[in-house]
């Protein structure tokens, strides 16, 4: 079963866009995003279609890892109703000036924008959603 579980690195700009095609349309909720100021780490855990493989009806379970984060800011999004369902769009970037700032665009004008010093940015399937 094992061999189906993607794991995808991304440092660069074409492979945070392989990761944005393969996250575009899943889904979280905000119980499910967590920010480890510590260790500056975002985490986000998502049910998203397998797109990589001949199986798209394929739903599974991955988490998306982005390191190196500094600052972490959301629009429209309640914190504090835990269950809430976001649709992730997509992933997109902007350098500025030393830093860039990563975009998490969800659906009803709602997004999350992770500034960091690089881009490090691992998907990794967790299982299989029967």
């Amino acid at each position: 079963m094992s061999k189906y579980l993607a794991k995808i690195i991304a440092n660069d700009q074409e492979g945070l866009q392989m990761i944005s095609a393969c996250v575009s349309g899943s889904k979280t909720n905000v119980e499910n995003i967590k920010y480890l100021a510590s260790s500056k780490v975002f985490l986000i855990s998502i049910e998203r279609n397998k797109i990589e493989s001949d199986q798209t009806n394929k739903k599974i379970n991955s988490v998306c890892r982005f390191d190196f984060v500094e600052k972490v800011k959301s629009k429209n999004i309640d914190q504090t109703n835990k269950e809430e369902i976001l649709n992730l769009i997509g992933i997109d970037y902007l350098k500025n000036k030393d830093d860039y700032e990563i975009n998490l665009i969800f659906d009803k004008n709602s997004h999350i924008v992770l500034t960091t010093e690089t881009i490090e940015v691992r998907l990794e399937d967790q299982n299989e959603i029967k």
